[in-house]
């Protein structure tokens, strides 16, 4: 499969790019060229050159430091949130296409009235609820992909529950539990992982969002979307401070969408031949 996802152009740039993310995040304070919370008020605003590679920031901070560090708070939480809401999602669904009948159409009914709220503004809701915190943003964004996931998984674990092997288990007298976790859910896995891959680029936007309205992480942290947040009053006086982060969120989101597309060629039985 590494080797069909490698050969799809999609793929191989997606790897790349998601190569260099996963080194900022483990090796990103190692990397950085300077403290990213050191104070130097005569270099404000220090274009991009020798001294600073992306610049300083409005406190003289180096931006590129900052990038570094702030990988780790924004991309593993962003997949924290994406493997918690889709993991959910896809029990959920498994579930309700398992157990069929009126508890399939009450929980989908009732997925269908959280879905009809736009998930930016349930996870804006969830998160000024629980407080501002990442923590916090990152459970708004796990629990608002949670009814999209939920409807994904159903559609696939629907032909899952037909097969000859969810039978014999429930002739064996098999608890649903069991049924549902160790038989539907295994065998609709391919298409979990690829919308899990595609999600992920979506927490990271939505992750980044919520801290720049001031409901995610918080300063002085150098989380990418606060760093925007702070950029944004300084935009024609320093465009380097907000094209920094914001360039990395795009990048970083790119890449999980063409990691998704690659997966989804790779992992396609079509394509085998």
């Amino acid at each position: 499969m590494i080797r069909r996802l490698l050969r799809t152009p999609q793929g191989a740039i997606g790897v790349v790019l998601l190569a260099l993310v996963a080194l900022a995040c483990v090796f990103g304070p190692a990397l950085a060229p300077r403290d990213p919370e050191a104070l130097d008020f005569l270099g404000r605003f220090h274009p991009p050159g020798a001294g600073h590679w992306l610049g300083a920031d409005q406190l003289g901070r180096d931006v590129l430091s900052r990038l570094l560090v702030g990988a780790r708070t924004t991309v593993p939480l962003a997949l924290l949130a994406t493997l918690l809401g889709t993991l959910s999602g896809a029990v959920l669904g498994t579930l309700s296409a398992y157990l069929g009948g009126r508890w399939d159409e009450a929980i989908m009914r009732t997925v269908d009235a959280v879905m009809a709220v736009p998930g930016l503004l349930l996870a804006l809701l969830i998160a000024s609820t629980l407080g501002k915190s990442g923590g916090n943003a990152m459970i708004a964004v796990a629990v608002a992909f949670v009814p999209g996931m939920t409807r994904v998984t159903r559609s696939v674990a629907l032909a899952a529950r037909r097969q000859d092997y969810v039978a014999a288990a429930i002739a064996r007298g098999e608890g649903g539990a069991w049924i549902v976790l160790r038989e539907m859910l295994p065998n609709v896995a391919a298409p979990v992982v690829i919308e899990t891959t595609i999600r992920v680029s979506f927490a990271v936007m939505l992750f980044a969002t919520l801290s720049f309205l001031g409901l995610g992480a918080q300063p002085p942290s150098s989380e990418w979307g606060l760093m925007v947040a702070e950029a944004r009053r300084f935009l024609h006086q320093a465009p380097w401070m907000i094209a920094a982060p914001g360039g990395a969120i795009a990048l970083t989101a790119i890449g999980f969408n063409l990691l998704g597309d690659g997966l989804r060629d790779a992992l396609n039985p079509r394509d085998e031949r």
